[in-house]
């Protein structure tokens, strides 16, 4: 996917800089794997747990990660945010890239819920995306995003990112870090609170 391709080292920058230096990174929804393979190659000292619920995109990154032979690279992993509990007991970070904007807002909510069970504290979940800010759109080019998504699926859109946040905090996470990325996307760092 050609916006995976460019979007792909500005992540990895964020990521190399958060993630922990070493352990067990689930990426949720997790596509073709495109993004997952480019990151395990280049933090090979943590170990990537690729997961989608579509059996045809779980097909293909297994392929892809034959092809690539990436030792640390699990096979992917059936997983819907929405169905607790989810196929994994722990993960030192949850990465979820260009997700909650093509679901509904039920997986939002799914999600910290479900990252909260996995992760310790200060351990980082990490949402990258584009996201509308104080009530408006950040671009045109946003606005008429949002208006494809509604079109294709009315309980799509783009999300606010203070309405993500008092969800992170509702669950149990802070927001650490809003970094403005290329192409009017945002990377959200959050943490897991003490308690």
């Amino acid at each position: 996917m050609p916006a995976a391709e460019r979007n792909k080292d500005p992540i990895l920058g964020v990521l190399a800089r958060v993630l922990p230096s070493r352990g067990l990174v689930l990426e949720v929804a997790s596509g073709t794997g495109q993004h997952v393979m480019h990151f395990a190659a280049a933090l090979p000292d943590l170990t990537w747990q690729p997961s989608d619920p579509d059996a045809e995109l779980r097909e293909s990154i297994a392929l892809r990660i034959q092809e690539e032979r990436r030792a640390n690279v699990n096979g992917p992993i059936d997983l819907d945010v929405t169905k607790h509990p989810w196929p994994l007991q722990t993960a030192n970070a949850v990465v979820a890239i260009n997700m909650i904007h093509v679901a509904p807002w039920s997986a939002t909510l799914a999600l910290f819920e479900g990252a909260k069970v996995l992760l310790s504290t200060q351990d980082v979940l990490f949402l990258y995306g584009p996201y509308r800010r104080f009530g408006g759109h950040t671009s045109q080019s946003n606005a008429q995003f949002d208006l494809d998504l509604r079109a294709h699926n009315p309980e799509w859109g783009l999300r606010d990112l203070e309405a993500v946040s008092d969800v992170a905090t509702g669950t149990g996470f802070i927001l650490a870090e809003t970094i403005q990325m290329p192409a009017n996307n945002f990377s959200l760092v959050f943490r897991r609170r003490e308690g």
